[in-house]
C-alpha cells in the first residue's frame, strides 16, 4: 500500500511559488533522500502530487512542506493507493 498526496493549487503566481520552492526543496529533498518519496511534482495546472511509501511519511510530509503550510496549496486530500501491480 502506498499513500498520495494531492494538492489544489491556489491560483500563487510563480513569483510567490518560486520565493517558497527553495525551502520546500529542502522539506522534499529529506523526504526522497530517507526513500519515503515514490514521485513528486506538480501537475500543469500547478496543482501536485506526491507518493510515498507509507500514510506515516505522507501526514508527516504534509506537517512540513512550505508549500502547504504557506497557503500555496489551497487544498490537498491524502489517500491510500492500493497499487499492486508494481513490486516495492
Amino acid at each position: 500500500m502506498k499513500t498520495v498526496v494531492i494538492g489544489e493549487s491556489s491560483g500563487a503566481t510563480m513569483d510567490v511559488i518560486m520565493a517558497i520552492y527553495p525551502r520546500h526543496k529542502l522539506v522534499a529533498d529529506k523526504f526522497i533522500e530517507r526513500g519515503d518519496v515514490i514521485g513528486i511534482g506538480p501537475f500543469t495546472d500547478r496543482g501536485n502530487m506526491a507518493i510515498f511509501k507509507t500514510r506515516a511519511a505522507a501526514e508527516q510530509f504534509v506537517k512540513e512542506d512550505p508549500f502547504i503550510l504557506e497557503g500555496l496549496v489551497k487544498s490537498f486530500v491524502i489517500k491510500d493507493w492500493d497499487d499492486n501491480l508494481i513490486p516495492e
